[in-house]
């Protein structure tokens, strides 16, 4: 499993970066169970997003979208998502791209581009409403939505997991055992149980840090600091830790000292453009 920060900036694109979007791909079979295939879930899909998107991928090549949460930031190149499947001259051959995500996703989408609801993006979409703690199959991406604490009706941390084979006998036999990989992404969330839950033992845990202490800490519910950041990632045992979600006034290295200080493993800031393996 491969995880491309497209877009890491808080709350609106910065000068460097679109809002929040991340390319995730695992390699597996089609749906016939015998061709070999690279799938491709995007989590989030936030403003200035769908541009960058471009560098990395076609975007029919999108094999599902799970959304967060409803902030802009988080879901609005939907309404360009939308003008391309519906307008593309070249046709997208009745793909129907999956999108995960809150109560109302649908709606709020027609809200935003100006449509009817009936039948609004359903022809494009094919909406698919989040129960918490319940998995979802993407191909070889098993997806868990946790709900966490933010300020608004629904948000999730998303726990994706994927099983990857195990290497080759010393004859070149092919292994028995196999092992499940596991990205966390925090969504937009304060430090919750639910949090923690999504990021237990994961091998790369991608959480938002979009407040500052000594300026932003005592607002409670609606960001992590880097050290609350880091403080969940201890607690949940995860091995590495990349902090994301930072507005374009934070300084990226006061971020990561804060995290520092609270977490002792691997630790870097999102930088869109860049790839990591899980």
């Amino acid at each position: 499993m491969q995880l491309t920060i497209i877009g890491a900036s808080g709350s609106f694109p910065g000068p460097g970066s679109p809002a929040s979007c991340y390319l995730v791909t695992a390699e597996g079979v089609d749906t016939d169970g015998v061709t070999p295939k690279t799938w491709r879930v995007l989590l989030d899909l936030g403003n200035g997003a769908l541009g960058t998107l471009q560098r990395y991928m076609m975007l029919p090549d999108i094999d599902a979208i799970a959304l967060s949460h409803l902030h802009p930031d988080h879901f609005m190149d939907l309404c360009g998502l939308h003008v391309a499947v519906r307008w593309d001259p070249e046709g997208w051959k009745g793909i129907h791209i999956p999108v995960f995500g809150p109560t109302g996703t649908a709606d709020r989408l027609a809200t935003a581009y100006g449509l009817d609801p009936d039948p609004g993006m359903h022809p494009d979409f094919d909406f698919q409403t989040w129960t918490p703690r319940e998995p979802v199959t993407v191909g070889p991406l098993t997806i868990t939505p946790y709900p966490v604490r933010h300020p608004i009706e629904e948000a999730f941390a998303l726990r994706v997991e994927a099983v990857e084979p195990g290497e080759p006998g010393v004859r070149g036999e092919a292994a028995d055992q196999h092992t499940t990989t596991v990205l966390t992404y925090s969504g937009d969330t304060d430090t919750c149980d639910g949090l923690v839950e999504a990021a237990r033992d994961a091998d790369l845990f991608l959480c938002e840090a979009g407040f500052h202490e000594g300026r932003d800490d005592a607002i409670d519910g609606v960001h992590l600091t880097g050290k609350r950041a880091g403080a969940t990632a201890t607690e949940a045992g995860v091995r590495r830790l990349l902090l994301t979600h930072l507005p374009v006034w934070n300084d990226p290295m006061a971020t990561a000292v804060e995290a520092r200080e609270t977490f002792a493993g691997d630790l870097a800031v999102a930088v869109s453009g860049v790839t990591y393996r899980v």
